[in-house]
């Protein structure tokens, strides 16, 4: 068997999420109130709302919480995974389950990225469902040709970014084409070609650490391939470039025998692995 951690990103956050690991873990929490200037346990546990759903709070506490999810696994089961991997910003938990960095250089990391992308100025992004890739390129290409695909979540499920205005009418298009297309609630164009300027200023700021040796091998978003010695480079292609997780699903898969665990709140990567697992075998079997 092969057992891949799988760590959700920025949308999986929640009023409550760490409540049962903020207590066994009170070093790791002090490091990281520490590094934030705030108490990351009242953020996670009471939040407001408003807060915890702004991009400079939400990645540090989702980054929190899933490093801490993935110690407490690592401890409870006693078993190492045999790959990792993260959607978006749960790619830093995954580099740091892989020993790129200690815990809290990984989250003064993600609190930068989370001010560069909160800065990045106004942007909008939409989930297109019901229709592939392809499908989504060739409304683009006609109709929306600023607007950029931002995440492949599945065969099925499409996240489309740029600006404002652009992605409304990118959404009237493809709304004649899918079942449905849903506006997120995000402040900015993350992922798209907007995202370039950010990934330059990030570029950066990482130039100031050296990222240790990787002892499991983490996919990474932007290629859908195991990192090599390129944590740098492509951490900030994955500000601008397409979070191809749909793919990153297809190679963990392919090991033997893979056993794909979801680590940190919320349950959204276990629905998509599901919906492509499912795509998978309609097409291994003709269905």
């Amino acid at each position: 068997m092969t057992v891949a951690h799988l760590f959700a990103g920025q949308g999986s956050q929640r009023i409550g999420m760490g409540a049962e690991l903020f207590a066994s873990y009170p070093n790791l929490v002090r490091q990281a109130e520490s590094a934030l200037g705030y108490s990351i346990a009242d953020l996670c546990l009471e939040g407001p709302a408003e807060r915890l759903a702004d991009t400079r709070f939400t990645q540090p506490a989702i980054y929190v919480v899933d490093a801490l999810s993935y110690i407490d696994a690592v401890r409870g089961v006693g078993v190492i995974p045999d790959a990792v991997a993260g959607h978006s910003l749960g790619e830093y938990a995954a580099l740091f389950a892989a020993g790129a960095f200690d815990f809290r250089t990984g989250l003064e990391i993600v609190a930068r990225r989370a001010e560069l992308m909160a800065d990045a100025g106004p942007g909008a992004m939409a989930a297109v469902i019901g229709l592939d890739e392809s499908a989504v390129r060739d409304v683009l290409a006609a109709e929306a040709p600023d607007v950029d695909l931002a995440n492949l979540n599945a065969p099925d499920q499409i996240v489309v970014s740029g600006g404002a205005e652009e992605v409304r009418q990118a959404s009237k298009a493809l709304a004649a084409r899918a079942s449905t297309v849903v506006p997120l609630p995000v402040s900015g164009a993350f992922h798209s070609r907007r995202m370039r300027p950010v990934a330059e200023r990030f570029d950066r700021y990482l130039r100031g650490f050296v990222f240790g040796r990787l002892k499991i091998p983490v996919i990474a978003n932007a290629t859908a391939l195991p990192y090599g010695d390129d944590v740098r480079d492509l951490l900030c292609r994955q500000l601008w470039s397409p979070v191809r997780w749909t793919d990153t699903v297809h190679h963990l898969l392919r090991l033997p025998d893979p056993d794909l665990r979801e680590i940190g709140p919320g349950t959204v990567l276990t629905g998509l692995t599901q919906r492509i697992r499912a795509a998978r075998n309609a097409v291994t079997t003709g269905g």
